[in-house]
């Protein structure tokens, strides 16, 4: 017994002298190196003061000031007056300028109302550009603007966009809005020529979504493919 316990207190001895000399290098380190650490600690609360004053005094005043800028635009698109809802009326900026000047400051609403006037004035191009800097978290509002890009790419006559865009925005918006979303995509498939793949469309409107408006006429096109065939 008594060789244990003197065991055991060299044992105890020794964790100690081991955990003093790890205590005296990392006092021996931070002493050597307290230039350095001082330094980069100053660094980081400087880069973080500088953060702040930068969201506080720069950031949220032009999140502000853009928020007011796009007031009027918002009226026009609301009206529908879609031209000067993009270029302004002179006294107030449009869509375009709002977001030359601001960017994603305004919000990301505001890529979503000058894609959907572009797409209403038929420049079907910049409304893909648009739409596609669209970074909103809503899933209803994410699958209309990408089921809009759709819509702008058959202006354009892209099938093959267009079709993978009206896929995408059904599966986002897993909803009765789904329903329209993959009826563009059976059009156009078949625009395509892929007439099994639009009878799949039209199918899956069927099946999943029969109480939507689309889902109620859905029979029409189904039959059409099917005696064709």
């Amino acid at each position: 017994m008594a060789k244990q316990n003197a065991k055991k207190k060299v044992e105890i001895e020794e964790r100690q002298q081991n955990v003093a000399e790890a205590v005296s290098k990392t006092e021996d380190f931070f002493k050597e190196h307290s230039k350095l650490i001082y330094g980069c600690v100053i660094a980081v609360l400087v880069i973080a003061i500088a953060i702040l004053a930068y969201t506080r005094f720069y950031l949220q005043p032009k999140r502000v000031e853009a928020q007011r800028e796009l007031y009027h635009a918002e009226q026009w698109f609301a009206d529908g007056d879609y031209q000067t809802a993009l270029e302004g009326d002179g006294n107030y900026l449009g869509l375009r300028d709002v977001i030359a000047d601001y960017g994603s400051k305004a919000g990301a609403a505001v890529y979503m109302y000058a894609g959907l006037a572009e797409l209403q004035m038929g420049n079907f191009e910049d409304a893909i550009t648009y739409l596609k800097k669209y970074r909103g978290k809503d899933t209803i509002l994410k699958a209309r603007a990408l089921a809009c890009t759709g819509d702008a790419y058959v202006g354009l006559e892209n099938y093959q966009a267009a079709l993978g865009y009206f896929v995408k925005a059904a599966k986002v918006g897993d909803n009765m809005f789904a329903a329209n979303y993959l009826l563009k995509a059976g059009i156009t498939a078949e625009q395509l020529g892929d007439k099994a793949k639009a009878l799949s469309f039209y199918k899956e409107i069927k099946e999943k979504y029969s109480n939507s408006p689309e889902g109620m006429d859905i029979d029409k096109y189904i039959t059409r493919i099917e005696t064709a065939e």
